[in-house]
């Protein structure tokens, strides 16, 4: 699935949020949105899940226009989020909490079989499907929170800020996880603010600073670019 974005302004109030970002997230790619705290990049997130309407431009999903879609009409296209903060059902189980990804599938034997393969990439969620979700580790629900998203089959996943508040080894787990979900023809829309953890498995990448696009180009361009590196997320 293929994702296109393009000249779009959001605003708040009367203050623009995005002004004029252009972007694509080629099939089967992973495509990284990267930027500090405030640059807009959740915005631009929920303008393309419909969840906040843009003042101008168009979102194109395989080239059809979704500017003006509903987001159940978008996500039963075929897209997926995982929410920035995790945002698991505390009092329900891990197993419980996967199943809820699947609301859109009528089909058991599907929802079932999309279980197992969610316990293959998380091994960890399996050993605990029968424990709250509010009884986990902070990594253990970022895992939680991936699988839940895939539930559903997604063609296009939008991912926000899946190594917030996590440790360096459950950072390392998900972004590997993350890679493996490409692999299967999975596009991914990453949202991040971990500069170097994210280029090292992004296929290309676009930089947001002050609501705009400030750089844009393969992930290993955008690594040869020190300065830009140290201008927005610290020296190395």
């Amino acid at each position: 699935m293929n994702l296109e974005v393009r000249d779009l302004t959001v605003a708040y109030d009367r203050a623009d949020v995005l002004s004029s970002v252009s972007l694509e997230a080629s099939s089967g790619e992973i495509t990284c949105l990267l930027g500090a705290n405030g640059a807009g990049k959740s915005t631009l997130a929920r303008a393309v899940l419909g969840l906040t309407a843009p003042r101008v431009g168009t979102v194109l999903i395989d080239g059809e226009d979704v500017t003006d879609e509903p987001t159940h009409r978008i996500v039963a296209r075929g897209v997926g989020v995982i929410p920035e903060g995790r945002r698991v059902f505390p009092k329900l189980t891990v197993a419980e909490n996967l199943r809820t990804g699947a609301f859109l599938v009528r089909d058991r034997a599907r929802i079932e079989a999309r279980f197992e393969e969610i316990c293959e990439l998380f091994p960890r969620l399996r050993e605990r499907q029968t424990q709250l979700a509010g009884t986990l580790s902070g990594g253990e629900q970022a895992m939680l929170s991936i699988g839940r998203g895939l539930m559903g089959s997604p063609r296009l996943l939008i991912i926000d800020e899946p190594s917030l508040g996590l440790s360096p080894r459950f950072v390392k787990e998900n972004f590997q996880a993350i890679r493996r979900i490409r692999e299967t023809g999975v596009t991914v829309l990453l949202v991040e603010q971990n500069v170097h953890q994210t280029l090292a498995i992004a296929q290309r990448g676009y930089v947001l600073s002050g609501g705009r696009v400030t750089a844009a180009g393969l992930a290993e361009e955008l690594k040869q670019h020190p300065e830009l590196i140290a201008a927005y997320f610290g020296a190395r």
